[in-house]
């Protein structure tokens, strides 16, 4: 048990179709259960295998009483696709985080199909939960063939915002 937060955070994933947005809620949702906070989880994906919006709201703290984010109470905005970014701005609270992927991060990632555990690594960073515990989930809920460069774009996400914050 690792919490230490007591007001309800507030976390929405915006982007398109096929790029892993439930995924990377399914594991912060899950890693969020395991660290000991009350997590609530919505997800709007209707056209979203005709490259459609997409974005799941996730919310934790002591006692989470709607899966639903409140307006502009948005804590953390993570952006898969920069067209969802204005069209989803609007939620962010005043002082809410932008994460989204940068030319700079291209770097960092073997493939674009681990872009979803990159970003979930660049929003962990900024979550009261121990890296080991994000890389226990990740290892329960990704498939074998598909670990190893998803582990790697997870920490290299996370270093690279921890590099980045800490300017």
């Amino acid at each position: 048990m690792q919490k230490n937060i007591t007001k309800t955070k507030n976390i929405l994933f915006a982007g398109i179709g096929g790029q892993g947005i439930i995924l990377a809620s399914e594991i912060i949702s899950q890693t969020l259960f395991e660290a000991g906070y009350d997590v609530k989880k919505s997800e709007i994906h209707g056209m979203s295998q005709r490259g459609g919006s997409v974005t799941s709201e996730i919310r934790f703290g002591d006692k989470v009483y709607s899966p639903l984010i409140p307006n502009s109470e948005v804590d953390f905005l993570v952006i898969f696709n920069d067209t969802e970014l204005e069209r989803n701005r609007i939620y962010l609270s005043e002082t809410g985080e932008i994460i989204r992927f940068e030319e700079s991060d291209i770097d960092f990632i073997q493939k674009e199909k681990v872009k979803n555990v990159y970003l979930l690594g660049k929003l962990a960073y900024f979550l009261p939960v121990n890296k080991e515990l994000w890389l226990s989930v990740i290892k329960d809920m990704v498939p074998p063939a598909y670990l190893e460069e998803n582990l790697s774009a997870f920490i290299n996400g996370y270093e690279k915002q921890s590099k980045t914050t800490n300017k």
